[in-house]
């Protein structure tokens, strides 16, 4: 679906290219896609618990780690993903094409509804840097597909202790 994506922005950038007269052109449209991967492993609900994340883009991988602390997985999984934007607000620029990921049911549906029953205070904060951009699109994958960010989210916790 981010490759569909990313097609369409090129075809449009293109189609203005061709039906803009070229001294209005004569600015240079670059359109960056940053895909983005986090992800949360606890030790116990609650526990200790860390952080993973993988970012691609322009040609890179990033992977990091970072420990969170004795909290819940869902504390976890909404701190990761606050974290992410973090690290990805060092990496970009709001007009870059932010494609987020995440296995996360609870923070990809409380970004999509921008609200959290339990959680508003971290949503909060996690909007604060999602809402940063003009094209973000978060999106739930399963476990399995999200395997990079689970090993560093466990790498967090065992390399803390």
């Amino acid at each position: 679906m981010s490759f569909l994506i990313y097609q369409i922005i090129k075809a449009f950038v293109n189609h203005l290219r061709m039906s803009l007269p070229s001294s209005i052109m004569k600015l240079e449209v670059l359109v960056m896609l940053i895909k983005v991967y986090s992800d949360a492993a606890s030790q116990g609900n609650p526990g200790n618990s860390g952080a993973g994340l993988v970012i691609l883009y322009n040609g890179q991988q990033i992977q990091q780690h970072h420990y969170l602390g004795n909290m819940s997985n869902h504390e976890a999984e909404f701190a990761a993903a606050i974290w992410a934007f973090q690290v990805l607000a060092t990496l970009s620029n709001e007009s870059d094409t932010i494609m987020y990921y995440a296995d996360s049911k609870i923070v990809i549906d409380s970004i999509h509804k921008r609200y959290a029953k339990h959680f508003g205070p971290q949503l909060a904060q996690l909007l604060t840097y999602y809402d940063r951009y003009h094209l973000i699109i978060a999106t739930w994958l399963p476990e399995k597909q999200n395997h990079g960010a689970h090993q560093l989210a466990w790498q967090a916790i065992h390399h803390q202790h």
